[in-house]
């Protein structure tokens, strides 16, 4: 067994815990990844050792191998006149934020007279992640991809 890095193609089906399908590849392409680039949550990477093509999983995957339990620190409140641009600054609304080098997308979870309060946690941090998983293909990691850190399409 080689110490490569795997490249894994899938099917999968993302579920809520109601059962309703959130996410999915059905009718689109296989999610194709190279192993430990960050593409997909812990959780799913490590559902996925050991396996086989062929392959069908049913996998319940805890926060904490998902995107992390909902971190009260990334709830921020901001002066109001920061949405000065916007016309009608409402609950539930995204705007994407550039700090330094790293952009990250806000929620908007509270509209105060002079403030807005906005959560900067990802939209499924805190939850229970339902996975359904077909494997496709498995196959060691070229060095090329292990260097860039992504899938080259192979034919």
């Amino acid at each position: 067994m080689s110490d490569l890095p795997k490249v894994y193609s899938i099917n999968y089906n993302l579920r809520n815990a109601e059962g309703v399908v959130v996410d999915t590849s059905e009718g689109g392409e296989p999610l194709t990844f190279l192993e430990g680039s960050g593409v997909v949550v812990k959780g799913v990477e490590q559902a996925l050792k050991e396996r086989k093509v062929g392959d069908v999983l049913d996998v319940t995957i805890p926060p904490e191998l998902a995107y992390g339990t909902h971190n009260p620190d990334y709830l921020q409140e901001v002066p109001k006149s920061l949405f000065d641009a916007v016309e009608d600054v409402v609950v539930g609304m995204k705007f994407q934020t550039n700090t330094g080098d790293q952009t990250q997308v806000v929620k908007i979870v509270k509209v105060g007279k002079d403030s807005v309060t906005v959560d900067a946690n990802h939209p499924l941090a805190g939850f229970t992640l339902f996975f359904d998983i077909e494997i496709l293909s498995i196959r060691d990691a070229s060095d090329e991809e292990v260097r860039l850190g992504y899938p080259i399409a192979k034919d």
